[in-house]
């Protein structure tokens, strides 16, 4: 500092004869000017972060005779920071803008720590304030755990107005605020705000009437946290006559939460075989299975087909008053068809041995050839992974009563971590990370409804029914791989029926 100061030393010095100068020092270079502490207006005294996090310590500094440093210190959080602004300036600064960003390790455990902010002059005097670090930073924005499909349909009826009961539950790892309802096109429908009351799940249900005409309408949903993080879904809602659906899904839970709870196959896609036309396969694994069909994959609303209370022998659309069909027979497969134009369906039965499977191996036996030689056999398995050599850390145990049912984990529960990214195929297990025997690929990798074989070899059953690398409706299995994002942490588990090419990852207890 001397150093630095000599020139203002020496003009002291050529003053002293005859001219008084206030503030000269000999001992340590500098000019008074104020003789006053540093002044430090920080952003703010608390701030909010969590463990993976950064903050940043914001604030204005400044002092007449110039700040030559700042610390900051925190020993819990290793924080031990002095940034010398002469070594970065050549020079004090009267006035200093400090931001500060420091990253908290992912595995910190404390819940609040103090950060210690010491401003220091060129006349080393000093100014301290604490700033609190808290670990209940609000990040993530909300989630919508129960929302409408992207685009549903309303059918017109002949003796009252069409209705659609809107159901979402939204919820926050902190506070909700409120969260907003709009559609536009319903002459009379206002913006809608419901207040979550500071809660961490708001859930809303309510019948909305719709005029007994055909159009399309937009429902716009928005949910906000306390600290302004937001989250949007919109749906496209149809009034018309019953359409021919694209798809059809087959329901065998009771409620909405369920619907919405796994992380890719509930409810189970089924076939669409003609006009108003689809074919339904299930494995009932015990009698008294209640089904319903369904249209949209997230709600028995608006439509529901199931039997009609006043004839069994005929479906209804109605979910209030819909019965479910029940499967009485276990451990077998349902084959069931539907026409939802005539309101008509019906059941029949196959058993476990007469269905088949894409698998031309005895599943656990001795009896894959790993070199393709003749020179080395292991035991047959399959599972999920990246490769065939990671398949063998995920291997899925065989059902004791239907050899084309398959389970993961064997045992015990499997953890999934919300918002967590997964990436696998379904591939048989090999050492050296052979591919192309048996494997299956699914029809979109985010939102995964069925799984098509996809054996490049070739290495199929010639029993089976089903076309290698082939869907139903003939339209090629592309090299899509599985990649599902968790909404909701738990344990789970992943069952996968290699006869029907369905998989789902369902929550477990």
């Amino acid at each position: 500092m001397r150093t630095r100061f000599l020139k203002v030393s020496l003009l002291c010095a050529f003053f002293a004869a005859g001219v008084f100068v206030t503030g000269c020092s000999d001992d340590n270079g500098y000019s008074d000017v104020d003789g006053e502490s540093p002044v430090a207006v920080l952003k703010t005294n608390h701030i909010q972060s969590g463990a993976g996090h950064d903050f940043t310590i914001e604030g204005t500094l400044t002092d007449a005779d110039g700040i030559s440093a700042i610390k900051l210190e925190c020993a819990d959080l290793y924080l031990n920071k002095t940034i010398d602004l002469i070594e970065i300036y050549g020079e004090p600064k009267t006035s200093y803008d400090l931001s500060y960003k420091f990253s908290i390790s992912k595995d910190e455990v404390g819940e609040q720590f103090t950060v210690k902010v010491t401003v220091v002059d060129v006349g080393g005097r000093e100014t301290s304030q604490d700033v609190l670090i808290t670990m209940d930073g609000d990040f993530e924005a909300p989630v919508f755990t129960i929302a409408p499909d992207k685009t549903i349909t309303v059918l017109m009826k002949a003796d009252r107005n069409p209705q659609y009961t809107l159901n979402f539950t939204v919820t926050d790892d902190r506070k909700l605020d409120y969260a907003t309802i709009e559609i536009p096109e319903l002459t009379g429908f206002e913006t809608r705000t419901v207040n979550a009351e500071g809660k961490s799940s708001l859930t809303f249900k309510e019948a909305i009437v719709f005029p007994n005409a055909s159009q399309v309408y937009t429902i716009n949903l928005t949910a906000y946290d306390a600290v302004g993080n937001s989250v949007a879904t919109t749906c496209n809602l149809t009034v018309s006559e019953m359409p021919d659906f694209e798809k059809m899904y087959l329901a065998d839970v009771a409620t909405d939460e369920e619907l919405n709870s796994d992380v890719f196959g509930v409810p189970m896609v089924i076939n669409h075989t003609g006009e108003y036309q689809y074919k339904a396969r299930y494995y009932n694994k015990a009698a008294g299975t209640e089904i319903f069909f369904l249209p949209q994959k997230t709600s028995f609303t608006p439509i529901c087909f199931g039997l009609d209370p006043e004839d069994s022998n005929k479906l209804t659309d109605d979910p209030e008053t819909a019965k479910p069909i029940v499967l009485d027979t276990p451990n077998v497969y349902y084959e069931i068809d539907i026409n939802v134009k005539e309101s008509t369906y019906s059941i029949k039965t196959y058993s476990v041995s007469e269905a088949t499977n894409p698998i031309n191996y005895e599943y656990g036996a001795q009896c894959f050839d790993v070199w393709e030689n003749g020179s080395e056999f292991i035991n047959f398995y399959i599972g999920w992974g990246s490769s065939p050599q990671d398949a063998g850390n995920h291997l899925f145990a065989q059902d004791p009563n239907n050899p084309h049912l398959f389970y993961y984990p064997s045992e015990g529960t499997w953890s999934l971590s919300s918002g967590e990214e997964m990436n696998f195929i379904i591939s048989n297990y090999h050492p050296g990370g052979w591919w192309d025997h048996v494997e299956w690929r699914c029809d979109n990798s985010t939102e995964i409804e069925k799984f098509g074989y996809y054996s490049k070899k070739n290495d199929v059953n010639p029993n089976w029914e089903g076309t290698n690398m082939k869907w139903e409706d003939g339209s090629s299995v592309q090299d899509n791989w599985v990649k599902p994002v968790v909404a909701n942490g738990g344990n789970y588990r992943f069952e996968f029926d290699a006869h029907l090419g369905r998989g789902k990852i369902v929550p477990v207890n």
